[in-house]
C-alpha cells in the first residue's frame, strides 16, 4: 500500500450508533470507516489531504454491553446561534441541563482493538510546498510521540481511543479465532458525501479472517 499507515487502536468501551435506531443507542458490531477517519484526522489533518480507510482489522472477540447514560433532551438550535451572534448577545443561549436530562439506556461494545490501515490523497487545496512524503512524515512523527490535535474516541467522546503507529517490520497482529469465518455485517455507515449534500453512504459489510475491506467512497451504495 503505497504512502499508506498503520494504526493501532484500542479501549474498554466503544459505541458506534446505528443510525437507524431513534431512542436507544445501539452500537455496530465494529468500528465504521467513518469512525476509523475520525481517529486519523484526530492526530494530524490539514486541508491539503484527504485521508481514505482501506481496510481494517478486527482484533478482539466481538462483546457487548449494555449501561445507562445521562443525556439532554433538546439542544440549542443553530437559528438561535447565529441570531446571538448577529446580535452579539447571549439571547436564546441558555439550555437547562437539569429541565431537560434523559436516562437513556445503550449497547455498547467492551475491550476493543483493531488496526487501521489508510492513506491519503491530496487534495486541490494543497499548495506548491506540499507533497506527500512531507505529510506522511508529519503524521508518523505526531503518532509514534502520542501526539493528536484532540483525544481520538472510539465513537463517542467518554470512549477514549489508545493508539500506537505500526511501523515497517512490526509484527503482524492477530485477530481473535472467532473472527476468522467470514461473517456478513450487513449495512453499515461507510461515511458522509460532503460533496453531495454530506448526504449518508452505506456499504454491505463482510468480515473474513479478521479483515474489513472497505470500498472507495464514490462507489458505494446508499441503502434503502
Amino acid at each position: 500500500m503505497a504512502y499508506g499507515i498503520r494504526l493501532h487502536i484500542e479501549g474498554e468501551h466503544a459505541l458506534f450508533t446505528r443510525p437507524e435506531m431513534k431512542v436507544e443507542r445501539v452500537s455496530y458490531d465494529v468500528i465504521t470507516p467513518s469512525a476509523a477517519r475520525g481517529i486519523v484526522e484526530a492526530i494530524y489533518w490539514k486541508p491539503a489531504i484527504r485521508w481514505v480507510i482501506d481496510r481494517i482489522q478486527v482484533l478482539n472477540e466481538i462483546r457487548f454491553d449494555t449501561i445507562r447514560r445521562n443525556e439532554v433532551a433538546s439542544k440549542i438550535p443553530a437559528s438561535s446561534a447565529r441570531s446571538a451572534m448577529k446580535k452579539g448577545t447571549l439571547e436564546g443561549l441558555v439550555n437547562c441541563v437539569d429541565e431537560g436530562r434523559q436516562q437513556r439506556a445503550a449497547s455498547i461494545l467492551k475491550d476493543v482493538a483493531y488496526v487501521i490501515e489508510a492513506h491519503f490523497e491530496l487534495t486541490d487545496k494543497a499548495e506548491e510546498g506540499d507533497s506527500i512524503g512531507k505529510h506522511l512524515d508529519i503524521f508518523n512523527r505526531r503518532a509514534r510521540k502520542g501526539q493528536c490535535f484532540q483525544m481520538p474516541c472510539l465513537g463517542v467522546r467518554e470512549f477514549p481511543a489508545n493508539f500506537t503507529l505500526l511501523e515497517d517490520g512490526d509484527p503482524a497482529l492477530e485477530s481473535h479465532e472467532s473472527l476468522i469465518a467470514e461473517k456478513d455485517l450487513g449495512w453499515m455507515l461507510h461515511d458522509l458525501d460532503f460533496k453531495n449534500a454530506m448526504t449518508p453512504r452505506f456499504f454491505r459489510a463482510s468480515i473474513k479472517d479478521g479483515w474489513i475491506d472497505i470500498p472507495p467512497l464514490p462507489f458505494v451504495e446508499r441503502a434503502t
